[in-house]
């Protein structure tokens, strides 16, 4: 089932013999014009077809909507806004879940939450604790220094019974080191402060993908990308129409993906689907970073290049012109896969959820793109 947002989002789910996820009861709205209600017929299409080839029973699916233990951790860099953190497990309890707090997870050493062996001890406990999530409090910095002391294999027995890591910036570190060590499936999405922690409600798309997480429902991201002007010289659109059944799905925040380039902690992946991000960066920083992954090889070999949010920056007259659509337009001079847009991820409040080392499908039709992966146990 797919389900359209307002603003350009929607969602998929299992089909209607299980509850439709909050994230479709609280958006979903009927198509307005025949180009849509087609569109929702090949999204669906797609669906069926995804399902086909993978093998997924959803009658045989377990979707639990009862309380879930998450568990609260931080291997990055200290916790500052103790407000926005203590707002956070407030509110995940709210939700009704059971919420344990690490013993360290606001420990303190200079810039990072506790010196190195503490949080290494840190994301080991979280491992042990049988929670259903382990959620980190923050990024910031601080997991690529540790990665060697990482117990993979237990963190990769862990998600085998079911737990999701759950993360973002700093924890690409954590996510593409974990892939490339083990192959297991980690999740791109929210951290305790900055978006469960706010002063205000969290967002309610970013909460919602949470909860399908939780509950077993979410099964793709569909989105809409910015709207470009068709090639100058062939004059076809800037993003082709587009079906790629199989394909492996990674990345996270191109500056941290960048940085393990040449060490054992990038995953080799060969016809995937990467996704980038990043915040603070000005956009020759950007093309800088993905000047790095180009010329190491690891664009050339990705089916598609899937940019997320690139956010908080500001330009300035030298730049006289050139700017992030620079960049886009400068990418695909560069590589045969496609570059999309606007993927609703990265340093925002409006964010979903994706998994990280899953096996995907994306499809592609003029601004409206989908990836799409099943159930994930």
């Amino acid at each position: 089932m797919v389900g359209t947002l307002p603003n350009g989002l929607w969602n998929t789910s299992a089909p209607d013999r299980t509850p439709a996820p909050a994230f479709l009861r609280a958006r979903q709205r009927s198509p307005h014009t025949t180009s849509e209600q087609a569109r929702h017929r090949r999204l669906n299409a797609l669906h069926n077809d995804h399902d086909h080839h993978h093998h997924h029973d959803h009658a045989d699916c377990d979707h639990d909507h009862g309380p879930k233990h998450i568990y609260i951790y931080s291997p990055s860099s200290a916790v500052r806004d103790k407000a926005a953190f203590k707002r956070g497990i407030a509110r995940l309890k709210a939700l009704g879940h059971e919420v344990e707090v690490d013993v360290d997870a606001l420990a303190s050493h200079t810039r990072f939450a506790g010196d190195d062996a503490t949080r290494l001890a840190a994301i080991h406990r979280a491992a042990a604790s049988g929670a259903h999530v382990a959620l980190i409090s923050r990024g910031g910095y601080g997991l690529s220094r540790i990665l060697p002391g990482i117990r993979y294999k237990a963190v990769a027995k862990a998600i085998d019974k079911g737990m999701k890591f759950v993360g973002l910036s700093d924890f690409t570190a954590f996510q593409n080191a974990l892939l490339a060590q083990t192959g297991a499936v980690s999740w791109a999405g929210p951290a305790l402060g900055a978006d469960f922690g706010v002063a205000g409600e969290p967002d309610d798309i970013m909460e919602a993908c949470f909860d399908d997480l939780l509950t077993g429902h979410g099964e793709g991201t569909g989105w809409r990308m910015h709207r470009e002007k068709p090639d100058a010289t062939t004059g076809k659109p800037a993003v082709p129409d587009i079906y790629v059944k199989s394909a492996q799905l990674w990345g996270g925040n191109l500056a941290v993906l960048a940085s393990l380039v040449g060490t054992p902690y990038l995953p080799s992946v060969k016809g995937g689907i990467l996704f980038l991000e990043d915040v603070n960066e000005h956009p020759y920083r950007i093309e800088r970073l993905l000047t790095q992954l180009l010329h190491a090889g690891v664009l050339a070999q990705q089916k598609a290049v899937v940019l997320g949010q690139f956010n908080q920056f500001k330009l300035v007259p030298h730049d006289k012109g050139y700017k992030l659509q620079s960049v886009v337009d400068w990418l695909r001079t560069q590589i045969k896969a496609p570059v999309l847009t606007n993927l609703p991820f990265g340093h925002v409040e409006t964010k979903v959820l994706l998994p990280v080392g899953a096996t995907v499908s994306l499809s592609v039709e003029e601004r409206d793109a989908l990836i799409y992966w099943g159930h994930i146990g």
